[in-house]
């Protein structure tokens, strides 16, 4: 009893804290619970043996919610170990640091008195577990090669590993799943290919490629690597067409939609295109209007008088018959001289008074003289016919300079003037067609050439003229030498093409007149200047063959190109091939060149287009009395005329009327001619003859002779038929005339298209038994065919509405129909009695009439029971009624006078209207032998 007593006393005592280690490192492997620490896990305390005071009863730990736990496994030794609480993921965390503190049981069983270690600090690294499988960072690879090239590196392929640990988380190695592949792919993943690529073999590869990461944890998926294969990268324009398809009438079209620029991905500063329009085979030099010298300078508004040295070879104009042509110039008119030919140009022809101002015009095509010492070419030359060898004035060509010769006349106070006018210009000899335009304003001579003016180079002084009586001789293809030699010849013979050469003394031509001469009327076009941009820059050469554009970027290049377009404003241009020539240039930072583009040789086809046929139709014979024929205003002999063009095809060009079959066209003439069929006109009893004041507002001009009228200039049908309406014929003594007969005949585009021959006849009435005209069979326009003045418009002829009655005819008709048998009777009546007024009244000169019919033994026969077509001539008067009440009591006193002239306004607009309407349902019958004249 005595020796349990001090026991409990020292129970009671707890003198000591626990002791426990400054720190401790320690390990878990993921997905386990035990932490290995080191050193381990021990609390000791100093009043061990002591029950309860000197035991271990727990380790606290203290830390942001480690997720980790102490337990004491002996409490007398003081030995524990730390457990995680739950799984412990290295890819969440891979380190952990906490405070740990030891706890003694107290001084007695109820944990009373109890004491606690110092802190230690608690650090745990989580070892990683390969666990997770390669990921590639993309789902698909793409790449592109060229062909025939070895690539260290194609495409690199990239894999991931989540793994939390240096070993486990990188990727050691790459490999190829698929089989048979011209591609290997090293351990970084760089795919290369090992042997070249064909393009032609194989354009597109297919290939599985896998990962494995520094564990050999194989990726869970392959990613597929797709490798096109295209051809060796070639600089150059792509997406073009070598010909292109141009439909007359279509206006502008591009040459290249689709075009675009290569570069092969070299970088650029600037890019300069050029693309030229080759139509120097096309007449002369691209295609122009091919209407006559004349009617050109009509259309142009150029001062009249000029006079064409070199028309087209006929019987007034045979001097250049002998001249050799070039035939195959789609009806432009062209020379060729060879160095053998030239031509005297007779001395009516010539002007005879060149003032200070006058112009000289021609084209021409020339190329280097042969030899040398190449001699003179002459063009023009006016030169003594005899006895001397003077040059008065002259045009000729010198080692491709161009030189103009003029000596004035002596005058008393004249001394040294300008003779001598020489230009050097690269036009002259490259064997292409210019325009060359000589305005003379002495002393001041100007070239221009295509619409650009030229100062003479040098010009040189002589002496004047002394006047003399010998006669001079112009001469074009070489200059006539008439003196100093035994005999007379040409020489300086000209080598080359010559057309439209003309003289225009006393007045100069003004810029807008010669820019109109030699305007071309094909060309390139930008189909859209807004949606270019400020980015590119663009220039095109006078006759828009030549188009530059300059750009600092490939899209604005590209952009540009798309929209060059090629135009044709004729509506019957020249067909054939022209060509198209692209050449590139392109510049890099701080280089000159730095990629060859090849140039690009394209073509543009114009397509033939519809060939209008041109018709003309009205009445082929009239009868007249000799006394219209005499009177001062004569007769008009074509008051029906009419003049139509039709195409026989739907064409896209016709954009008004597409349906098939005859499609009427309007477009311009430049010429017709009324000639005499026969024996020429005598002066002294007949003429032919226009008044001026028909041609008034109308782009039109007309000669005279005793072989006809030629009317002439680029103007619409419709102002052709006006003047030639106006056309009449004068016979002063008609006794002797018995008939007289005319053939029309009119042209478009200098007879490039040409109109049916159409006869006419006119007869004196006394030298003809039978009152009669012939019409043809479209001399009447139908309700269907009225005419249209705009240019360009087309609509369709329908034939069923052409009527074949005469005009008169249908006079006849309608008062026939209106007054029925009792007006007739009248009708006859009345013309004994006023026979002989109305002859008085055509004496007076009656305003042109087109017919005088002889009335005196008029017999009509009138079926009035039925019409031609059967129907009831009852029910045709009931249709006609309203217009028979208003007409007959007119008709009444017309009948006083002249029952059947032709040139009454009311009967004008009866026939008009009759033709419109379609009212006339029967024609009369004529008994021919009960009219004697």
């Amino acid at each position: 009893m005595r020796r349990f007593v001090p026991c409990l006393g020292l129970l009671m005592v707890n003198k000591h804290k626990p002791w426990i280690e400054t720190s401790y490192h320690g390990v878990i492997t993921e997905n386990m619970d035990t932490v290995l620490l080191d050193p381990p896990l021990v609390a000791l305390d100093k009043d061990a043996p002591v029950p309860y005071a000197g035991e271990i009863c727990a380790f606290k730990i203290h830390g942001q919610e480690a997720p980790f736990e102490a337990e004491v496994l002996n409490r007398t030794s003081g030995e524990g170990v730390l457990r995680a609480r739950g799984p412990i993921d290295c890819e969440q965390q891979k380190e952990y640091t906490f405070i740990i503190q030891a706890y003694d049981c107290g001084a007695s069983p109820s944990g009373a008195n109890w004491k606690k270690s110092h802190k230690a600090v608690v650090h745990i690294q989580v070892d990683d577990v390969n666990e997770v499988s390669p990921v590639f960072r993309e789902p698909l690879y793409r790449a592109t090669v060229t062909e025939g090239k070895i690539y260290d590196s194609i495409l690199q392929v990239e894999a991931w590993d989540q793994d939390c640990s240096p070993q486990y988380s990188q990727i050691c190695n790459y490999e190829i799943v698929t089989q048979d592949t011209p591609f290997a792919i090293d351990r970084n993943g760089n795919i290369r290919n090992t042997e070249r690529l064909s393009y032609d073999k194989q354009q597109h590869y297919k290939i599985m490629v896998t990962a494995y990461d520094c564990g050999q944890k194989k990726a869970m998926e392959s990613v597929p690597v797709h490798i096109d294969v295209k051809p060796v990268c070639k600089p150059g324009w792509q997406g073009w067409n070598k010909r292109l398809d141009y439909e007359p009438g279509t206006g502008s079209k591009q040459l290249f939609p689709k075009m675009h620029l290569e570069t092969c991905d070299g970088p650029l500063s600037s890019v300069r295109a050029m693309v030229e329009l080759q139509t120097s085979h096309i007449g002369k030099g691209c295609d122009r209007e091919t209407y006559s010298e004349k009617s050109l300078q009509k259309l142009c508004g150029a001062a009249s008088g000029s006079t064409d040295l070199l028309p087209a070879p006929s019987v007034s104009t045979n001097w250049t018959a002998s001249l050799l042509t070039d035939s195959g110039r789609d009806s432009d008119l062209i020379f060729r001289f060879d160095g053998r030919q030239a031509a005297n140009i007779p001395e009516w022809v010539v002007p005879q008074n060149l003032t200070d101002q006058f112009t000289i015009a021609t084209w021409m095509k020339h190329g280097p003289s042969p030899g040398l010492r190449a001699e003179k070419e002459t063009l023009l030359c006016n030169s003594d016919k005899t006895e001397m060898n003077r040059h008065h004035y002259s045009l000729y060509v010198h080692n491709c300079r161009l030189v103009f010769l003029l000596r004035r006349d002596f005058i008393q106070l004249d001394s040294f003037r300008p003779a001598e006018f020489h230009w050097r210009l690269e036009q002259i000899c490259d064997k292409e067609w210019h325009y060359y335009v000589i305005n003379v304003e002495f002393p001041s001579v100007t070239l221009f050439v295509d619409g650009v003016t030229y100062e003479p180079y040098l010009v040189t002084d002589d002496w004047p003229i002394h006047p003399s009586e010998i006669d001079v001789q112009l001469t074009v293809g070489a200059c006539w030498q008439g003196g100093e030699v035994t005999t007379p010849r040409f020489t300086q013979y000209f080598r080359g093409s010559l057309s439209g050469l003309t003289i225009r003394p006393g007045k100069i031509a003004t810029q807008k007149v010669i820019s109109c001469l030699q305007a071309c009327k094909e060309g390139l076009d930008i189909s859209s200047l807004e949606s270019l941009g400020k980015g590119i820059k663009f220039h095109f050469n006078p006759a828009q063959s030549v188009l530059v554009m300059e750009a600092d970027d490939l899209e604005s290049i590209n952009t540009a190109m798309t929209k060059v377009s090629y135009i044709n404003s004729r509506q019957f241009p020249t067909p054939g091939l022209r060509k198209l020539h692209i050449t590139t240039t392109v510049q890099c930072f701080g280089e000159d060149t730095c990629i060859s583009i090849p140039d690009i040789k394209a073509m543009v086809m114009v397509l033939p287009p519809s060939e209008p046929r041109i018709t003309i139709a009205g009445v082929e014979r009239l009868v007249w009395p000799a006394a219209q024929l005499r009177a001062p205003v004569g007769v008009a002999l074509f008051k029906d005329i009419h003049i139509i063009s039709t195409v026989t095809k739907t064409d896209a060009t016709l954009s008004i009327a597409r349906r098939p079959g005859v499609l009427e066209l309007m477009h311009n003439l430049d010429y017709c001619d009324v000639l005499v069929i026969g024996e020429e006109l005598d002066p002294e009893r007949e003429s032919l003859e226009i008044h001026h004041s028909s041609l008034l507002g109308k782009h039109l001009d007309a000669t005279n002779s005793t072989s006809g009228i030629s009317i002439y200039g680029v103007d619409s049908m419709a102002h052709y038929e006006q003047a030639i309406r106006q056309v009449r014929y004068h016979n002063w003594k008609p006794g002797g005339l018995s008939e007289r007969r005319f053939r029309l005949s009119c042209s478009e585009l200098n007879g490039r298209y040409t109109s049916n021959e159409f006869n006419f006849e006119v007869r004196d009435c006394l030298h003809t038994g039978n009152a009669e005209e012939h019409v043809n069979h479209m001399a009447v326009q139908s309700q269907y065919m009225r005419p249209v003045h705009h240019p360009l418009v087309v609509h369709t002829v329908n034939s069923d509405h052409i009527s074949g009655t005469p005009p008169a005819a249908t006079v006849v008709i309608v008062m026939c129909i209106a007054a029925l048998v009792v007006i007739v009777v009248l009708g006859i009546y009345r013309i004994h009695t006023t026979h002989q007024d109305g002859s008085k009244e055509d004496e007076e000169g009656r305003k042109d009439p087109e017919m005088d019919w002889d009335d005196s033994n008029l017999n009509i026969t009138v079926n009035p029971m039925e019409s031609i077509d059967g129907t009831p001539i009852a029910e045709e008067v009931r249709e006609e009624e309203p217009e028979e009440e208003e007409d007959e009591d007119e008709e009444d006193d017309e009948l006083a006078g002249d029952l059947f002239s032709a040139e009454s306004e009311d009967s004008d607009e009866e026939e008009e209207t009759n033709i419109q309407k379609g009212k006339v349902k029967g024609k009369l019958e004529w008994d021919p032998s009960t009219l004697p004249y």
